[in-house]
């Protein structure tokens, strides 16, 4: 028996049933208001709700036993850490950033990580449940497998070239580089490397290579290509 007053600026209807919900709570007598309130005072022992009704043009002072605010959804605190720890992407408004939204909605960049719930987006009960079941289906597939597949364009160091500047290791976004105090060298670890090529681009020894675009690799591919031009 409430009688119920909902304030807004814009409304959305994305999820699957939602436009049905925003239907049914309209025939159960909810009242919707386009404005944002301007203060809640308190009166009488009563709340007193004043807004602008931006339809009507109609000053409205609303009062209520209740008022529930819907504030703006922020990324948790600590969420940098986690970007940091897991050298993920996040969007510009700071949430987790997915690998692709439609091919790859829970992977990140990150192999053997996945995303679901909040952490990626504002999302109802129902998203996230949902979200939930498939990354956790992700993980259970990588279990299940029994063996890695690593990517097949990783980095290499080659040692005899290397001046030992450590540039791979400060630029390298995954801590795949690593350095052989010993040997005076860097290496990539094959397991982290995600072939980004980096540290190709900033080895200012041309020691770092990537599988399968080593400099003859590419050489060769800009002659063969010439070449077919030239018959053309």
């Amino acid at each position: 028996d409430a009688d119920i007053h909902e304030f807004y600026i814009d409304l959305r209807a994305p999820g699957k049933g939602f436009e049905e919900f925003y239907d049914r709570v309209l025939d159960e007598g909810v009242k919707f208001i386009k404005g944002k309130p301007g203060s809640v005072e308190k009166e009488d022992g009563r709340l007193l709700v004043n807004c602008a009704d931006s339809l009507s043009g109609r000053q409205l002072a609303v009062p209520a036993d209740m008022v529930v605010l819907s504030p703006a959804m922020e990324p948790s605190a600590g969420s940098e850490e986690i970007v940091d720890l897991l050298k993920l992407g996040k969007s510009e408004d700071g949430f987790l950033m997915e690998k692709h939204p439609k091919l790859a909605p829970v992977n990140t960049a990150s192999k053997g990580i996945f995303l679901a719930g909040a952490c990626q987006a504002p999302k109802d009960i129902p998203d996230s449940v949902a979200q939930g079941g498939a990354a956790a289906e992700k993980a259970a597939a990588m279990i299940d497998a029994g063996t890695l597949e690593l990517e097949p364009y990783s980095s290499v160091i080659d040692e005899e070239i290397c001046a030992g500047c450590k540039t791979c290791i400060w630029v390298c976004p995954f801590d795949a580089a690593e350095f052989d105090e010993e040997e005076g060298v860097a290496r990539i670890e094959e397991t982290l490397c995600r072939g980004c090529g980096i540290c190709v681009a900033a080895c200012p020894s041309g020691a770092a290579q990537q599988y399968g675009y080593r400099d003859k690799q590419i050489g060769a591919e800009v002659v063969a290509n010439a070449e077919s031009v030239e018959e053309v």
